[in-house]
């Protein structure tokens, strides 16, 4: 397995990100680069959008926010691209991500939370395998996962 970087988004990269393609089906699972990034404008005082690269190429992306109403971190959107998946670069990005908010960038809370389609179970393995547990709450199609840092 090849090591992973995560880059911020920026006006060099993004356009990279646009390119990214999830694989047929996920469309269900993941929300675009595209839309997570307009997101993120919108929350720009409480996130970070990374680049997913390995060998100096994005593979993948993921944001990371953070909610001050909980107060917990959230990941949002992490996704492979279709033609880099099964390389081991999701779970390795996902260990970036857990050390990048252990420096509680943006607050002080040591609560990770995210939500997954209930139907992807290679992400739950992912994310389970990581040290994240179901909260038991579901939200639509959606079920949140925990963990503390």
């Amino acid at each position: 397995m090849k090591m992973v970087e995560l880059k911020a988004i920026t006006e060099d990269n993004f356009i990279d990100a646009f390119n990214l393609k999830l694989a047929p089906g996920q469309e269900d699972f993941v929300s675009h680069p595209i839309r997570s990034l307009a997101q993120a404008y919108v929350y720009r005082n409480q996130c970070q959008p990374f680049g997913i690269y390995a060998a100096d190429k994005m593979v993948g992306y993921v944001m990371v926010i953070y909610d001050y109403d909980i107060p917990e971190y959230d990941i949002w959107h992490m996704m492979i691209d279709e033609s880099e998946q099964g390389h081991g670069y999701g779970g390795e990005a996902l260990s970036k991500v857990i050390e990048y908010i252990k420096t509680k960038p943006f607050g002080d809370s040591s609560r990770v939370a995210l939500t997954c389609n209930k139907d992807n179970s290679v992400a739950i393995k992912l994310y389970e395998k990581i040290g994240f547990s179901s909260t038991g709450n579901e939200y639509d199609d959606e079920i949140e996962l925990v963990m503390t840092v």
